[in-house]
């Protein structure tokens, strides 16, 4: 059995936190910083998960998306300095989509119950 490692990519002041649940911090400050940072993380075989925060996967979520096809590492958004911008649940709108055929959570926003 495999164990896999976990890591977190964002502002470094959102993402301290998650390091005291054991979970590799990677901090960045830009978007490039980040894309370059999960070039080498995606095809690391030590993570199983990637967190980023959603504002700093502005710009390149479609690469995001891409990588994320693939069965590990699997990648997934958090909300950044600015709250939830919607990638997350976007995101998870379409995999539900691709699974079942069709939009079970339209309707659905972010905040919405």
């Amino acid at each position: 059995m495999s164990i896999f490692k976990m890591a977190v990519i964002g502002e470094e002041d959102l993402i301290r936190g998650f390091g005291l649940l054991g979970l590799d911090l990677f901090p960045v400050s830009t978007g490039k910083e980040a894309r370059d940072l999960l070039y080498g993380l995606k095809d690391d075989r030590e993570y199983g998960v990637i967190f980023i925060t959603e504002s700093i996967a502005q710009g390149f979520t479609e690469e995001i998306e891409e990588w994320g096809s693939r069965p590990l590492p699997a990648m997934t958004y958090i909300p950044g300095s600015a709250g939830s911008e919607g990638y997350a649940l976007e995101r998870i709108r379409r995999i539900v989509e691709k699974a079942v055929g069709v939009d079970i959570l339209k309707g659905k926003e972010v905040g919405n119950k």
